[in-house]
């Protein structure tokens, strides 16, 4: 007889990312300390969420255990790109403010673990975690903290993240939006009035289907279209040799916008 521990479940793989390396070594330590009855394989670590997504793009997870706050991409954020994954993975925030934790707790949405983690807790989060579907887009909303610094574009079976900073513009076309940056058009399978109310301080709507970055905006002018040669006017934009036009309707709002 051997004397080795026969687990009831299949381990889960796990990615741990929090922008302190102690807070890490900590939660994979912990991870050992309850492997008896939660066995766990760790996949990765990561600082942030942009480096997370990068393991993810090496190798699939079925938990990842984030910090919330954290640089160049805090972990809220990194739930919502998570979220668009095929196989998306189940999340337990671990914060060190109890105001995320309550938020957490009230959405009924995900799991959180208050720091300084202990052991038992994170048995029970990992236990809940293998029940867990991840939490909403919506709900992750109204956790945020602020706006997301990053889209994420299912592109390939990869997910490819485009600076919201280097978006000029975004349109809707049938069931995507279609975000441009200077260098390219991608895909948004997301709803342009849901982008419309969470970038409300970035974007301006100038059409029923088309949102611009306000501090893209080089000028406007007036075109004529059409065979009646009826003018209109048209925004034009940094680096983009398209010229958008502003419905009737939209017009004094963007003029107001604008201050032309």
């Amino acid at each position: 007889m051997s004397g080795a521990v026969e687990h009831a479940f299949a381990p889960l793989s796990v990615l741990i990312v929090d922008d302190e390396a102690p807070a890490r070594e900590r939660i994979a330590d912990l991870l050992g300390d309850i492997a008896d009855t939660q066995p766990t394989r760790i996949a990765g670590t990561a600082a942030n969420g942009v480096e997370a997504l990068a393991v993810l793009e090496r190798e699939a997870v079925d938990l990842v255990l984030t910090d919330i706050q954290m640089p160049a991409m805090d972990g809220i954020e990194l739930a919502r790109h998570l979220g668009r994954l095929e196989r998306a993975p189940a999340v337990i925030f671990t914060t060190a403010y109890d105001e995320y934790a309550v938020r957490a707790f009230e959405l009924a949405a995900v799991d959180y673990l208050l720091k300084p983690v202990r052991a038992a807790r994170l048995a029970e989060a990992v236990a809940k975690a293998r029940r867990l579907r991840p939490p909403a887009d919506e709900i992750l909303r109204r956790m945020a903290p602020a706006t997301r610094s990053h889209f994420s574009i299912n592109e390939r079976g990869r997910i490819l993240l485009v600076p919201v900073a280097d978006v000029r513009y975004l349109k809707a076309e049938q069931k995507y939006v279609v975000a441009r940056s200077v260098a390219r058009e991608y895909l948004l399978d997301e709803s342009l009035v849901q982008l419309e109310e969470e970038f409300s301080g970035r974007f301006l709507r100038i059409h029923r289907n088309c949102l611009i970055a306000r501090d893209a905006v080089k000028g406007v002018a007036r075109a004529t279209t059409g065979v009646d040669g009826e003018a209109h006017w048209v925004i034009l934009l940094e680096g983009i040799p398209e010229q958008l036009p502003v419905s009737r309707r939209q017009w004094p709002a963007v003029k107001e916008a604008l201050g032309v």
